[in-house]
């Protein structure tokens, strides 16, 4: 930070991005002033509007450096970020940084700078919806809360998938993995990346996006501790430990789970058959759907939700999907044949021009298509093969369940 650049910010006064607070604190730590529920109205106009800077331990009016004690200063800072996450709605997430900065007779004062991003969100604090107009604060009233929350989710467009991924980088990609995505003829690797939204540019630098780690990187649960499917097979009807007969934890880049998850189903598959004129097989599940689930749940799921993986069980009779998140983009149950809105629209993107399917069995040429025919596949050819219609179902807005029931074995004959 330019402390010379700060001082003459402050010298010049407030305007439409700074504003300054004196800060007053009694002996027994207590903040008197400001009131907690005037800052986070401050600080919510600053996020409803361009962004700025709020320095604590300035005095607006006489714009001297007055500081805060050395002591007080870390409660100060969670006296501070208590109020960014209770007192505005959405919390708002704001950068602070401890600086010095000298007063009247040239001494140093720590002050407290706290940097307010133009928020994607639009914020209410403790006495309303407010945005910064000039050097102050001014209540919103309905026709431009309205337009401001119309800008605000047009202008939404940085997705959880393109987010930064803190500590990851270039440097953390596979070279096979990034090969699929890159040009000999084309700019150097890493601007490709970018442009593709697996790598993103930051005030760090050069980071890797969240789609990045989870299509480039060998191991994306060292970052995204969730992006792994839990692989159960059951003998019998229950969730059951004593039934259990396979398991797995299912990691690595996406593409290499879904196969792998593939994997699991074939291996636990039963697949009777009868010898008649010849062998004849009779699979428990149409593979072709199977997999069509399986790259349906790895695309769309929600990757924010960091405490839930996909999660896959088989039993004797019956294969069901756990896949984290609620329906996104307004999507519902009885839509899903005739819409296709992926949440994940660069992992979506990517899957459908880069990562090619060559065994037929599978039905594709790619792991998705555009077309939004996959769950009319689903449930088409699994219905045809077992007699049940699958079901899909919307566990309280947490996750989407999907129940595909098994064939019934051939009455006589098997083997």
């Amino acid at each position: 930070m330019n402390i010379d650049r700060l001082l003459q910010r402050i010298r010049l006064g407030e305007d439409s991005t700074l504003e300054l607070k004196r800060l007053t604190i009694r002996d027994d730590g207590k903040t008197l002033a400001p009131h907690p529920d005037g800052l986070s109205d401050e600080l919510a106009a600053l996020g409803n509007a361009a962004g700025g800077l709020l320095i604590l331990g300035v005095d607006d009016k006489s714009r001297e450096v007055t500081g805060i004690p050395l002591a007080h200063l870390d409660r100060v800072e969670t006296w501070l970020t208590a109020i960014c996450t209770d007192r505005i709605q959405p919390p708002l997430e704001v950068v602070t940084r401890h600086v010095e900065l000298p007063d009247a007779q040239g001494r140093p004062r720590p002050v407290i700078v706290v940097e307010v991003p133009k928020s994607l969100w639009v914020h209410q604090s403790a006495n309303g919806y407010f945005r910064r107009v000039g050097h102050a604060k001014r209540a919103l009233p309905p026709d431009a809360l309205a337009r401001l929350f119309q800008q605000r989710s047009q202008a939404r467009i940085i997705r959880f998938e393109e987010q930064e991924v803190p500590g990851a980088g270039y440097a953390d990609f596979d070279p096979l993995l990034v090969y699929r995505f890159t040009r000999d003829d084309q700019d150097d690797a890493p601007l490709q990346l970018r442009r593709l939204h697996l790598l993103r540019e930051t005030d760090a630098g050069i980071r890797a996006s969240v789609a990045g780690v989870l299509l480039c990187s060998l191991m994306p649960h060292r970052w995204l501790r969730n992006a792994e499917i839990i692989a159960v097979a059951h003998d019998g009807l229950e969730n059951d430990p004593n039934d259990q007969i396979d398991a797995q934890e299912i990691r690595g880049p996406l593409d290499r789970q879904i196969w792998d998850a593939m994997h699991f189903v074939q291996r636990n598959m039963r697949t009777p058959a009868r010898k008649v004129l010849g062998r004849v097989d009779y699979p428990q599940y149409d593979l072709a759907a199977v997999f069509e689930a399986i790259v349906n749940a790895v695309a769309h799921r929600d990757y924010s939700r960091d405490a839930q993986r996909i999660r896959l069980f088989m039993f004797t009779d019956r294969l069901e999907i756990y896949t984290p998140g609620a329906l996104p983009n307004s999507i519902s149950i009885d839509s899903m044949t005739s819409i296709s809105a992926p949440r994940n629209e660069v992992i979506a993107s990517l899957f459908a021009q880069y990562y090619p399917v060559e065994d037929p069995l599978f039905g594709k040429n790619q792991l998705m298509d555009k077309r939004g025919a996959g769950v009319r596949m689903i449930l088409k050819r699994s219905e045809a093969l077992s007699g049940k219609r699958p079901v899909y179902e919307n566990l309280s807005d947490m996750e989407l369940k999907l129940t595909i029931f098994a064939a019934p074995p051939p009455d006589k004959g098997t083997t």
